[in-house]
Order: structure tokens, then C-alpha cells, then sequence
């Protein structure tokens, strides 16, 4: 497949920029494979679509305050750092993006909160506008994640154009998010509420958990014609021998394994057996997945609508078949569904 077959027309009133009223209020899509059918439902619905001793799959990943705002020294230039990854504990060394990148060479310091207390300098150029920094902090380990998270704001994504507002802290995160690392959140996640989780545990329906901490590589545009061609950027991903207890034995039974979002999807594939069961995983992964493909885990996902010509639409159409998820594109933009982080839900099964 091509890379324009994905390419279509969304409304820009549609990027939806503030979260649902209530969490398992937001819209859901419904898509039968078999039936090839499309209905109109709310979140909270999901639960008629399970039954006792199904699995829901969840990524529990946090992610943390990556955004911070600093002054480049003497000229006092305000400098967006977006922090991607950790890459020296003992060093505090970052891998990070800034913004303007143009202003920022080697050998910069720049300066962060108002009291100007924590100091980082550029040490490394890595990409066109990646750099590598290594913060200079007085204090211990413990103390120097603290202060980021103090000084830290919450990643929204770069379409929400207003400022992060205190909801934001709570709402950009899963209400189950547990190990910290993640850049974006798993957004198919962000619909489940307290009251429907429970609801689901009462009817029998079981969960298993996978951290895949996501990094900005997700959102990557694909620039290349030829799908094959892209390459994903590597993410860490661990699953454990508790969470292949529950999927492998649900296969088994022949039960329902829900991905609950196109991160638990590319977890569970990253870690197939030769006979298509499902193994522990404690490493990184930059598995790409688009049509064609041959899924061996999960026989449901859920998943937010996502932007033209991006790798998540990729996944989904290898999922649900590409006519039948463009049908349903076309219906979502018609009857108004909101898209992205803060979007409206599909459920495939």
C-alpha cells in the first residue's frame, strides 16, 4: 500500500482540543469485522461487547511533565526543551528537542524556574533539532527528577494550540498510568473511568497490563511513498510472565483479547512466539505495523480516530481492512466524531 491511499480531508474543527465532560461519556464508533456493520454508541456501551473471562489489555505507562520552558544565558531567549528521553542517571544526561532549535549551539547554558536554580548545558547536537543536554544540580537523584516535575508542564500534543490547563495533569493520563516514562499518552486509555473499570470487573472480565512508554517517534509524519520504507523509532517496552499468563490462557479458551489502544497493539506483536502465543518482552521495540499483516494476539482493539497519513491509521486499517476503516473514517467525519488525543473512540471486534 501507499502512502496517499491514507491521505484524507479532516475538518480542523474535528482535533478535538479539551477532553470529553466525562471520561466513558465520549462517543464510540463500533466496527464488526465480520458483519461488516458500523453503530453509533457512547464508551460506557463497550461493556455489551464482553463477556466474563474476556481480557482487556492496558498500557499502564505514565507520562510524566516533559515540557519545560528555560532562558538561553546572556541574551535570555526563551527556549521550549522537550524532554524525550533519559540517557545517564549518574550524568543526568537528556536526549531532548528544543525550540527554536536555530538559537541553540554546543556550549549553551540554559537556565530554568524562576530562581534560576536548575542549569542545563548543551553538550551534543544529535539531530537538526535534538540535542543532548546534561543538567547541573546540586542535589541528590531523587531531589533532580523532583525539580522537573515541579518545573515540568504536562506534553499535550502540538495541534492543542491553548495553554495546558490544570485538568490537563489529570485528563492526559490513564486512570490506571503507574510506571513513569512516557511522553504522550496511550489515548484510547483516557475514556475509561473509575465507575466503568469497575463495572467490567463485576461482569468477569479480566485485565492484564504491558508498559510501553511512548515516545514523540509515535507521531513521526511517514515522508515516504513506499510504506515499507518508514521506520519507527525505537520505545521501551516491558511485558511480564503474569500478563502472558492471562493472554496466552484467554487464546486458549478462545476468549476475546481487547488492545486497548494502538501502543498495546504494537507491544503484543513485538513479542510473538514461534507459535503465535505470547512471551515476556524487557527491551525496546520500534515495531511498524501496516497493511498487510497477519495479527497474532489480540482479536479487538479500541482506539481513538486518528490523523491522515499517520502511522496509527496504518495500524488500524491492517486491523479492521483498509475499505471497511475508510468507510468508517468517512462516516466518523460526517456525523461530526471528534479525532485525536482528546477524540472520540472506535471499538473493532
Amino acid at each position: 500500500m501507499k502512502l496517499s491511499q491514507f491521505e484524507f480531508e479532516l475538518p480542523e474543527g474535528l482535533l478535538s482540543e479539551h477532553p470529553a465532560e466525562h471520561r466513558d461519556e465520549s462517543r464510540l464508533m463500533v466496527l464488526n469485522r465480520k458483519e461488516q456493520t458500523i453503530e453509533h454508541k457512547q464508551f460506557k456501551d463497550l461493556i455489551d461487547y464482553f463477556d466474563e473471562d474476556d481480557v482487556m489489555v492496558l498500557n499502564n505507562t505514565k507520562v510524566f511533565p516533559a515540557r519545560l520552558f528555560g532562558n538561553k544565558e546572556k541574551t535570555g531567549a526563551r527556549i521550549e526543551v522537550f524532554l524525550l528521553r533519559e540517557l545517564s542517571k549518574e550524568q543526568r544526561l537528556w536526549d531532548v528537542l528544543v525550540d527554536p532549535a536555530r538559537k541553540i549551539r554546543i556550549g549553551n547554558k540554559l537556565y530554568f524556574g524562576d530562581d534560576e536554580s536548575l542549569v542545563a548545558e548543551v553538550i551534543d547536537n544529535t539531530t537538526s533539532r535534538g540535542r543532548t543536554l546534561r543538567f547541573l544540580y546540586d542535589g541528590g537523584y531523587d531531589e533532580f527528577r523532583a525539580k522537573l516535575t515541579s518545573l515540568g508542564v504536562t506534553p499535550l500534543p502540538k495541534y492543542i494550540k491553548r495553554d495546558v490547563e490544570p485538568e490537563d495533569k489529570e485528563r492526559y493520563q490513564t486512570i490506571y498510568a503507574k510506571h513513569e516514562g512516557a511522553v504522550a499518552a496511550p489515548t484510547a486509555g483516557l475514556h475509561f473511568s473509575r465507575h466503568l473499570l469497575k463495572r467490567l470487573e463485576i461482569k468477569g472480565i479480566n485485565f492484564a497490563e504491558v508498559t510501553l512508554h511512548i515516545g514523540l517517534g509515535t507521531f513521526n509524519p511517514v515522508e515516504v511513498e513506499d510504506l515499507s520504507k518508514h521506520k519507527m523509532d525505537s520505545e521501551e517496552l516491558l511485558i511480564d510472565e503474569k500478563t502472558i499468563e492471562i493472554i496466552n490462557g484467554a487464546k486458549t479458551r478462545k476468549r476475546r483479547v481487547c488492545a486497548v489502544g494502538t501502543t498495546v497493539m504494537r507491544a503484543l506483536e513485538s513479542a510473538v512466539s514461534s507459535n503465535r502465543t505470547l512471551n515476556t518482552f524487557d527491551g525496546w521495540t520500534n515495531k511498524y505495523i501496516h497493511p498487510p499483516h497477519e495479527f497474532s494476539i489480540a482479536n479487538c482493539m479500541i482506539t481513538n480516530f486518528h490523523t491522515p497519513k499517520s502511522t496509527l491509521l496504518m495500524m488500524v486499517a491492517a486491523f479492521a481492512d483498509y475499505d471497511f476503516v475508510m468507510k468508517a473514517y468517512d462516516e466518523a467525519i460526517k456525523e461530526k466524531y471528534n479525532f485525536y488525543s482528546y477524540g472520540d473512540a472506535m471499538l473493532i471486534i
